[in-house]
């Protein structure tokens, strides 16, 4: 339990942590994909691959769901230097990101939870389940997120984000839409569905130790970053006068959101364990003879139509279409089911399509914003030779589901060359800083994301497969 525990906590420590360079909802899948392959990897270690990575990929889709929320003025509330000082703002604020980040992680736990449980779901009933909960989310979003019209100063009643109830002579306020109202309704009701309708145990009680690591995780880490905003003095004596300038604040709420919220996960899943599957060794494990499979060529058509949709989405100004990330859980409906119905979905999903957005906008950055590098450079270096080996390890889990022992260790394999994958290309996001040259504001959590990287590959190492009993 312990080594599950800590090892979880490091990825999500480092997978939350890089999160923040690289946006919402994307983003968080990194932390999804590294805590749901430790989770998986170390509770069922010789699974077959295409089970394993279900869960994975379950786990990463509800890792983005949550990244719909805004929370940056959230933030704001308990540190901007108008409201230091504020005991009310400040417990607003923490309330706001206790809610929201219980919400974040709840639909992490849960969306895990039904990979790892032993309730088989299919891909109508997953397109259909994801269908309802959107317009679900959109009932919330007007229930409890309305009205909102900024012009009039009209905001809901119960409003997390800058307003002028906190700022009343503000005239530079930009409130931001909330959406937090459309979650609560969408878990509460996928939570239900998942106890009540399908009897999934696991799949409840992992959105409840979710919820618990998301209200607890975000308020504590940010916490930590209003103690600074509020105690300028303490920073300005002792050794936080050579430490202070290096250290971001920002990342270091992340980690820590990161870390409780991997942590609980993780010990809740363990708790729960007598609720995973024990998956076993048979002829249709690798998911192309289940009923309700999907047709080959209708799970690829899927698969291109989510990738293209993800890339205008993240890189485009396409009308309506660039809407695909941000509406609360519709970028969840297709890969939901072609993970429920499909043989190769859910390891392409988990590892290229979680990677595609991330090497691009490492491009983007490094390439034609900073042009740190030439194209030809950053281009194979930070997106072709990535995606080649991600694209690699899909076709190896998907080729080995009929491989048997072998599979638990493929996937650990993939844990860590997702592990070092990211790492590299955050750490190149950061301007490699590395730690004997000149220290920036970067190069300390650089470290704290080498020692998690280090950690996880310590404790994560694959494990021989046990050796066939013979008589």
């Amino acid at each position: 339990m312990f080594r599950l525990t800590l090892a979880a906590a490091a990825a999500g420590a480092m997978g939350w942590g890089i999160r923040g360079q690289f946006g919402h909802e994307t983003g968080a899948m990194i932390a999804g994909v590294l805590v749901s392959l430790v989770v998986v990897s170390m509770l069922r270690p010789h699974s077959p691959a295409h089970w394993a990575m279900r869960a994975v990929a379950l786990g990463t889709i509800g890792a983005g769901v949550g990244g719909a929320m805004t929370y940056g003025q959230t933030i704001g509330l308990t540190q901007d230097p108008a409201l230091v000082g504020s005991w009310a703002a400040l417990r607003w604020g923490l309330l706001g990101l206790a809610l929201k980040g219980g919400l974040w992680i709840g639909i992490f736990g849960v969306l895990l939870g039904m990979g790892l449980g032993t309730v088989r779901y299919r891909a109508r009933e997953l397109w259909l389940v994801a269908l309802a909960a959107v317009a679900l989310a959109m009932l919330g979003t007007w229930l409890l997120n309305e009205p909102y019209d900024p012009a009039q100063r009209d905001l809901p009643r119960f409003y997390f984000s800058a307003s002028w109830h906190w700022r009343p002579d503000a005239i530079d306020l930009r409130p931001r839409r909330e959406v937090w109202g459309g979650l609560l309704l969408a878990l509460t009701a996928l939570a239900a569905y998942t106890r009540w309708v399908r009897g999934d145990d696991l799949a409840w009680r992992l959105a409840g130790w979710g919820s618990l690591g998301g209200a607890v995780g975000f308020p504590l880490g940010q916490a930590l970053q209003a103690y600074h905003a509020w105690n300028p003095e303490v920073f300005a004596r002792g050794i936080w006068v050579a430490l202070d300038p290096y250290v971001n604040w920002w990342n270091a709420m992340e980690t820590t959101f990161g870390a409780v919220m991997g942590a609980s996960l993780a010990f809740g899943a363990w708790h729960n364990r007598s609720g995973i599957a024990v998956a076993t060794t048979t002829p249709d494990t690798d998911g192309a003879h289940e009923p309700g499979a999907l047709p080959v060529g209708l799970e690829w058509a899927g698969l291109s139509v989510h990738a293209a949709l993800l890339l205008i989405a993240e890189f485009t100004d396409v009308p309506v279409l660039s809407r695909y990330a941000d509406v609360p859980l519709v970028m969840g409906v297709l890969p939901l089911a072609l993970v429920a119905g499909g043989r190769s979905a859910p390891a392409v999903i988990a590892l290229p399509m979680t990677l595609l957005p991330i090497a691009g906008k490492t491009v983007r950055q490094l390439v034609y914003q900073q042009h740190a590098v030439g194209p030809l450079v950053g281009w194979v270096g930070y997106a072709v030779v990535p995606m080649a080996l991600m694209c690699a390890a899909a076709w190896w889990l998907v080729r080995g589901t009929r491989a048997g022992p072998r599979d638990g260790p493929a996937v650990q394999v993939a844990l860590l060359l997702a592990v070092w994958v990211y790492f590299a290309l955050n750490f190149a996001f950061f301007g490699y800083p590395w730690p004997w040259t000149a220290w920036t504001n970067r190069t300390l959590h650089a470290l704290v994301f080498a020692a998690c990287a280090l950690l996880v590959t310590w404790v994560c190492q694959p494990e021989p497969a046990p050796r066939p009993v013979t008589r």
